[in-house]
Parts: structure tokens; C-alpha cells; sequence
């Protein structure tokens, strides 16, 4: 098979697709070497960046996905008319959060966490697509485990878990919390 039809056919199994495909299951299912599978995907990037298109492929982890490019996203709305996206409460970010550090857990461990029924922030997250189940952990009980997915990552502009920003240290927050108790006073 010749290159540009390598290239065809990893496009076409992406756009087929509209989900993540699988770094591996990608590089089978178009006769391509699993290591020039970056370099053929940047070509197809390039190609998309020299001709002005409204696509874009992302690599997600250990899986390749054609989206659009985030500059289009106003057109894309008004074209199929979807409900404006709202943004998540508080109390949403909170357990994404929790979740997104320490996954994966159980939704008992983000109520500890929290101190607070967190079972409908969670089926919330889950409904967005942010959240999902993990299987079940190995602990008394066999609670549900949730992680979050690849539309997590995409939606924070992440390749990947282990670039979300470290924690701040305790002695950080505590002396931020000093900071802002100093300021009320003050006022």
C-alpha cells in the first residue's frame, strides 16, 4: 500500500470512527507500522494546517482522534443547534477534580473527600461524558471504580493524565488561607 493511501485510510477510520481509536487497533486496521504511525498522522496535520480545514487530529494517551479545531466551535453550535454547554458547578469541578488525581476511586472516596453526598455530581460528571466507570475496585464491598476519559482530556487541552499541574502543598494552602483571613481583616 502506498503512502497516500496509508494516509486515506487512517483518515477515513477516524473520521468513520468519531471516537478514539486505539494506537495499535489504528496502525492494524491501515496496514501501518505502529512506529511511523506519529509521523504519519503529523503529515495529515500538516496537510489540514496548509489548506485551512476545520480539523485536526489529537492524540489522546494511547489513542488517535479527528476533531475539530476549537476555532470553528461557535459555527459548529449554530449549525446543528446545540444547547449552550454550561459550565460545571463548584461542586462538579470539585469531585472531577478529586477524581481526576486519584483515580481510580470510588464514589465513597470523593464523598470523604468532599464530607458530602457527591452521588449526583458524579452521575452528572458520568451524563457529560467527563467520568466513567472503571470497573470495581479490590476492597470490601467491590465498590464501583471511576476514572476519568479521553473527553476529559480533550475538554481541559490534555494529551494526557500526567499533565495536570501538580497539587499545591499543604504549607502552600495554608498560608494562602493566611493571606486571604489577613485581607478580611484589613477590610
Amino acid at each position: 500500500m502506498e503512502i497516500k493511501d496509508k494516509l486515506g485510510a487512517i483518515e477515513a477510520i477516524l473520521f468513520a470512527s468519531g471516537e478514539p481509536v486505539e494506537v495499535l487497533r489504528l496502525a492494524e486496521a491501515s496496514d501501518t507500522d505502529v512506529g511511523t504511525l506519529p509521523a504519519m498522522i503529523k503529515l495529515l496535520n500538516e496537510r489540514y494546517d496548509d489548506c485551512g480545514s476545520g480539523l485536526s487530529i489529537k492524540k489522546l494517551e494511547s489513542s488517535y482522534q479527528m476533531c475539530t479545531r476549537e476555532e470553528f466551535a461557535p459555527h459548529i453550535r449554530r449549525a446543528i443547534e446545540t444547547k449552550r454547554n454550561t459550565p460545571l458547578s463548584n461542586a462538579a469541578m470539585e469531585a472531577l477534580t478529586i477524581i481526576a488525581y486519584n483515580q481510580p476511586v470510588s464514589k465513597g472516596f470523593v464523598e470523604n473527600v468532599r464530607g458530602v453526598d457527591s452521588s449526583s455530581v458524579i452521575n452528572n460528571l458520568v451524563d457529560k461524558g467527563l467520568v466513567e466507570e472503571a470497573g470495581r475496585l479490590d476492597v470490601p464491598g467491590r465498590p464501583l471504580a471511576y476514572k476519568t476519559t479521553s473527553n476529559f482530556l480533550r475538554c481541559f487541552g490534555l494529551d494526557s493524565i500526567s499533565e495536570l499541574p501538580p497539587l499545591p502543598h499543604e504549607s502552600e494552602v495554608t498560608a494562602q488561607l493566611a493571606d486571604e483571613d489577613t485581607d478580611d481583616i484589613s477590610e
